[in-house]
């Protein structure tokens, strides 16, 4: 029965082969981002749904394990919206997704991407608050989120970030102070620039989410 049920098996594979992708969650994860976008350019279009994972999709770079550790849609000319799928990611390592015309909010679950070292999703149209869950981002060195259309406060939780060396969202529209603790106290004002920010002059004298 067992060697009857393994060919079983192998003929509903053949026969039906995204079934497959079913077993991996990086490829249904970034299979949802694609049903998410607009792609005039067609740069997507090697995303195939029928492979068993993504690593031979173009802009995904995979580890030797085949889990995705880069994913590469930087000045694109896509555009859409970001899901929580994107948080399945766990391996990721680089998000690069600027110069697109992205909207919508940030999805909180990007917070569960632990191994991330970089993330560029500047020049694009994001709106809302940065997510406080950027905060458990621990590998974290490069957040460049400037020229967007961000609102609220910068989250006191981005502070506890040991690894951060750069941080950029200016030309946005958040408010509040500038924190001044962890690496923060390091970033040049440049940074922040073009938004309601007040100076980290003010830490102490005023709440820190002051005219937001």
């Amino acid at each position: 029965m067992a060697p009857f049920l393994s060919l079983s098996v192998i003929f509903l594979l053949l026969q039906f082969p995204f079934l497959s992708l079913s077993t991996n969650p990086e490829g249904n994860a970034l299979h949802d981002l694609r049903s998410r976008l607009s792609d005039p350019n067609n740069v997507l279009q090697s995303w195939d749904p029928t492979l068993v994972n993504p690593c031979t999709w173009f802009h995904v770079t995979c580890n030797s394990n085949n889990h995705v550790i880069r994913l590469d849609l930087g000045n694109a000319n896509v555009s859409g919206t970001l899901g929580p799928e994107l948080g399945q990611l766990h391996h990721l390592q680089y998000l690069e997704l600027y110069k697109n015309d992205l909207r919508g909010k940030i999805p909180k679950e990007l917070g569960n991407l632990k191994t991330l070292i970089n993330m560029d999703l500047y020049d694009n149209k994001f709106e809302g608050k940065i997510p406080k869950s950027f905060g458990k981002l621990k590998s974290l060195k490069f957040l460049r989120l400037n020229n967007n259309e961000l609102s609220g406060s910068i989250p006191r939780e981005l502070t506890h970030l040991p690894n951060l060396k750069i941080f950029d969202v200016s030309n946005n529209d958040l408010c509040g102070t500038i924190p001044v603790d962890g690496n923060f106290g390091s970033f040049p004002m440049e940074s922040f620039e073009n938004n309601r920010l007040s100076g980290p002059e003010l830490k102490g004298l005023v709440p820190y989410d002051f005219g937001c």
